[in-house]
């Protein structure tokens, strides 16, 4: 199959809710850059549609996950405007696909990123603020069968993501020692803090900083960075209340209905 093929059958299982088979059967397990062109050929079409994009999401940042794909980097995707939910708003459980939800801190920037060998100096300047986020994460593929080739032509795995109100300075928190706690209906369902993503959400700002300069897009002012996840992922169902804590912030509510 071609990569354009490979595409749409992406693009019709997310349109279909029906999931699709693993890519990689098709580009093998490693081949990374026919991945992201899978992936890049299907946002181009959404932006196309008349679809924003946002931002950036980064994924595979807990070591542990990317030992099990085995890997030793993290992945990308792209966040789009009809991917971003508010506090207020209720996410509808028929729209989303095998979902999964991470608490995680987002970084909205203030300044372009666009020069080689960036630095975590440099990644601190750029940010505006942060804010307290759940990315809520689906696979187009069936039963989560993937590996890092079927991730990123899924756009990494992206799904939606809701955002807190009040905006942080990088001053006020301590981004490796906060602590972070999922719950989902009152229940304790996940924890970890700033250390279960590549040791500090920073390090996962700064490979992605570098990484899309390689790829001659660079992170640009007004950007929302979701760093990856603090802890665990938990499956979502309907009917479920979710609350996110993060040291240093305000606390994250919403329904999934």
């Amino acid at each position: 199959m071609t990569l354009q093929q490979l595409a749409d059958r992406i693009y019709q299982a997310e349109q279909n809710k029906v999931s699709c088979e693993p890519i990689r059967a098709h580009i093998g397990a490693l081949d990374l850059e026919s991945a992201y062109k899978i992936q890049e050929i299907n946002i181009e079409k959404k932006k196309n549609s008349g679809l924003i994009e946002r931002g950036k999401k980064i994924g595979l940042t807990s070591f542990k996950v990317q030992e099990q794909l085995g890997v030793d980097q993290p992945d990308f995707g792209i966040l789009l405007n009809n991917m971003q939910f508010h506090a207020s708003e209720n996410i509808t459980f028929a729209e989303l696909m095998q979902p999964k939800a991470e608490a995680e801190i987002a970084f909205i920037l203030k300044k372009d990123l666009d020069k080689e060998n960036i630095t975590e100096e440099e990644v601190v300047e750029a940010i505006d603020h942060a804010k307290i986020a759940v990315e809520i994460v689906g696979s187009r593929i069936k039963d989560w069968n993937i590996k890092i080739t079927d991730t990123i032509a899924d756009n990494a795995s992206s799904s939606h993501f809701v955002l807190g109100e009040r905006e942080v300075s990088l001053s006020e928190i301590d981004l490796q020692k906060n602590k972070m706690q999922l719950f989902v209906d009152g229940n304790l369902a996940s924890e970890g803090d700033g250390t279960s993503c590549m040791g500090n959400p920073l390090n996962a700002v700064v490979w992605l900083a570098n990484k899309m300069y390689e790829l001659k897009n660079p992170l640009r002012k007004g950007e929302i960075i979701l760093s990856g996840a603090l802890g665990p992922m938990v499956n979502l169902q309907p009917n479920q209340k979710i609350k996110a804590t993060i040291e240093g912030f305000d606390d994250l509510e919403f329904e999934v209905i």
